[in-house]
This record gives C-alpha cells, sequence and structure tokens, in this order.
C-alpha cells in the first residue's frame, strides 16, 4: 500500500464517537508516521495507546487524532508516590501536549477481574496522584484520568436490571473508584464484547442479537425495557451495577470493543462476514443517537479493537485477528465510517 504524509489527508469523521485501539503487540507494523494517514484514511479521529510510546506521540503532533494514552499495569507502584507521579506526566504528557491532542490517561487495565491484589490496591491511588499532578499545570480538566475493566467486574450481567460488581471488589475497590470519577467527571471505561458471550453460548444467544440484526429482543421483565442487541444490553447492566453503588450520573466509555475475523475450531462466530456486519451495524447504531433503552439519547464514546491484526498476541487465534486492517495497510474487510451526509 502506498502510505500519505502525514497530516496530508484533513477530512477526518469528527461527528460519531468513534475511536480505534492502537495496539503493537506485533513485529511487522507499519511506522507511526504511515499510520496517521491510515487512521485518517478510515474517518476516525480518536485513537487509544496502551502506553505513551514516544515515537507515537511525537509522530502524531499537530494532527486532528486525539488520544488516550496508558499506565501498564506493571508500572503501578511508581505512582504510588507524588514524585513518581510527577515524573511521569513529566515524561510522558507534557513533552507532546498540547500539540498532540491527549485527552485521556488510564491507570491500569482489567486490573479489577484479576488476582493481584496489590495491583488493585495501587489504581485509585495512581489515579488521584496523576489527576493532582495534571492540576499542578492546569490541565486537570482538559485530561481525564480513569481506568479500564473487563466485563468480568460484573458477578451478574443478565437480565440487565440486575447488573451488580463482584462483591469481593465491589466496597473495597470499586465504590471509593466511583467516587474518584463522580467528583473528577471521568468516565467509567469498560471493554464490551458481545462476542464472547456467543462464543460461550451460541446455542442459547442468538447470532443475531450480538450482531444487531433483527431480532424479536430480549425483555428484562424488572424494567419493562426490551433489549435488541446485546451491546446495549452490556452497556445498561454496567449501568444499573453503578447505580447500586449509589451513583446514578457518571458517563461509560467503551475502551474496547470488537469481533475476530477468525478463530480456531471452537471459537464459534469467529469469521470475517461477523466481523464486518458486527463493526457495519455498531457504527448504525451509533449514528442513531439512540443511546441504550435505560440511557435513551445518551452518546458513548467507543473505542473498536482494534486497528491492526496483532502477530505476537498470545491465546487463541482470535486474539490475533481483531484488526480492521492487515500490517500493510489493506482492510481485513470493507467497512466505512463516513457519516452520511442529507442535502435539502
Amino acid at each position: 500500500m502506498k502510505f500519505a504524509l502525514p497530516g496530508s489527508y484533513v477530512s477526518v469523521n469528527t461527528l460519531v464517537p468513534l475511536g480505534i485501539n492502537y495496539g503493537m503487540v506485533a513485529d511487522n507494523l507499519p511506522t507511526p508516521a504511515q499510520v496517521v494517514s491510515l487512521i485518517q484514511s478510515i474517518h476516525i479521529s480518536k485513537a487509544r495507546l496502551y502506553d505513551a510510546n514516544p515515537l507515537v506521540l511525537s509522530t502524531f503532533r499537530n494532527t486532528d487524532i486525539s488520544f488516550v494514552i496508558a499506565i501498564a499495569n506493571e508500572d503501578l507502584g511508581s505512582l504510588a508516590t507524588s514524585k513518581g507521579s510527577l515524573s511521569w506526566v513529566e515524561d510522558n504528557v507534557l513533552p507532546y501536549y498540547p500539540h498532540t491532542s491527549i485527552i485521556g490517561i488510564v491507570v491500569g487495565n482489567e486490573v479489577f477481574s484479576g488476582t493481584d491484589t496489590i495491583q488493585m490496591s495501587q489504581v485509585l491511588p495512581g489515579m488521584m496522584n496523576i489527576h493532582n499532578v495534571l492540576g499542578t499545570f492546569g490541565l486537570s480538566k482538559k485530561l481525564f484520568v480513569s481506568t479500564a475493566h473487563s466485563y468480568a467486574v460484573l458477578s451478574s450481567s443478565f437480565p440487565p436490571s440486575i447488573g451488580a460488581f463482584d462483591p469481593t471488589i465491589a466496597d473495597t475497590y470499586i465504590r471509593p473508584l466511583l467516587q474518584f470519577l463522580a467528583q473528577t467527571g471521568a468516565p467509567f471505561m469498560i471493554n464490551a464484547y458481545p462476542f464472547f458471550a456467543y462464543k460461550a453460548n451460541p446455542t442459547t444467544i442468538s447470532l443475531a442479537y450480538v450482531l444487531f440484526e433483527s431480532n424479536p429482543g430480549v425483555l428484562d421483565s424488572n424494567s419493562g425495557l426490551r433489549y435488541y442487541n446485546m451491546f446495549d444490553a452490556q452497556l445498561d447492566s454496567v449501568y444499573y451495577a453503578i447505580a447500586a453503588l449509589g451513583y446514578k450520573n457518571l458517563s461509560l466509555l467503551v475502551s474496547e470493543t470488537g469481533w475476530p475475523s477468525a478463530g480456531d475450531s471452537d471459537e464459534n462466530g469467529a469469521s470475517i462476514q461477523n466481523a464486518q456486519i458486527y463493526h457495519k451495524n455498531l457504527f448504525q447504531h451509533l449514528l442513531s443517537n439512540r443511546g441504550t433503552p435505560l440511557r435513551p439519547n445518551k452518546t458513548i464514546d467507543v473505542y473498536l479493537f482494534a486497528l491492526f491484526n496483532e502477530d505476537l498476541k498470545p491465546g487463541p487465534t482470535s486474539e490475533r485477528h481483531y484488526g480492521l486492517l492487515y500490517p500493510d495497510g489493506t482492510k481485513v474487510y470493507n467497512f466505512s465510517f463516513v457519516v452520511p451526509t442529507t442535502s435539502g
């Protein structure tokens, strides 16, 4: 593929809250300079990193692409002191901002669905320290600070109205974290994958339901709300879980969602066709601005997983096939994130 020069593409979709996860667990990816034009060419203007890669952040200077950057789980201990947090901000934010548009910092990824209680205890103090350091530079209201959660932090999620956090973490870790998010206005970040639910229960869960296709819907008899896709049901279960801990006005940010284009023989539904349908219909769903049954007309930022197929990712075959693009920059399947224009 012939790559354009950074900044040569101007018309980027900014009307739909759609972003992309720019993962780099691969040995064959294009350079960040090439990735600038690739992201712009698919009409996406938001990206998320799993670190604060200096080459990426410097390369994306003066583009119209915003970034959410991250602090890895293994580095959470370094944020235990104000000095450590100051050092991180000085090294990873100040050299790039505002010429590179950094809009948020993710402190740890899926920590609370793991078993490392030391890391769990480090997340909120790290978030608070990073937020306070940003405040000393006048940036605490310009960059949000949050952490990303696996959907596994919920102990119950169906029907959505009984959504609840795992009781082993709810009061100790999640409730004080929600208080911080409420005080700072930061979103609760959730990784939502209807694919995982279908993969585990293909005989009881409708493929049409997880792919946003036509279906009779699923009624939540407690709330009286009917769900026509699992994506909305997953988000509302998180809203209910958050509300059960006393917070009803927090916003959600979908930090990851996607569908693999290939998988092992036991990974039901993993195919190019289903991946194409999922992304097409998800985009149309976001365009509608309908929100969810519990939060109608509420816009939610959604970050797709992922930009590239990443050949060094461990785990089942699907883990290496979530990309919208092959490493050479060509599309894995046809898709478009262009907002249709209306005349009249």
